[in-house]
């Protein structure tokens, strides 16, 4: 990779939002339990668990940061679901059907689209609020530009 696109991306994640990092996350755990499953198909065991200890690592670091106590029984539910997929990770690499990669693949995009929805809400409400501070503010013609999280 260029080192123009390693700086763009770099650049990328310091200023991104803790939810946009959030989203982040839960698309580089989706995009490596799908490369787990291509090396499955194409029996490249190495690359295989590679990719599964990558998306084991991103799911261990959902874990260790939840706050149960701000966060209650959700935050006590997500450890329960984040638990069970490293379970099911830990069996996909000793098992070669593809399920359990498959199980972790739908919960993974299931709670992206969660937060996703949850970090857009945020957005709208924040949004309104700085889009009045704006037009008390901003010059004619000037419009805040809200940043997508997936790039």
């Amino acid at each position: 990779m260029n080192p123009y696109m390693n700086q763009y991306k770099q650049n990328h994640i310091f200023t991104a939002s803790p939810e946009q990092i959030l989203l982040m996350l839960y698309d580089g755990a989706i995009r490596f339990t799908r490369q787990a499953m291509m090396a499955e198909e194409q029996g490249n065991e190495i690359l295989k668990i590679e990719r599964i200890g990558k998306t084991m690592a991103i799911i261990i670091e959902f874990s260790n940061t939840l706050n149960h106590e701000i966060g209650g029984q959700i935050a006590e539910d997500l450890d329960g679901l984040y638990h069970f997929m490293i379970r099911e990770l830990n069996g996909a690499r000793r098992e070669h059907d593809g399920t359990r990669l498959k199980t972790v693949e739908g919960l993974l995009v299931d709670l992206r689209q969660t937060w996703g929805e949850a970090v857009e809400i945020k957005r709208q409400e924040s949004g309104t609020d700085i889009a009045a501070a704006e037009r008390h503010e901003a010059q004619p013609g000037k419009a805040y530009v809200a940043l997508n999280a997936a790039g």
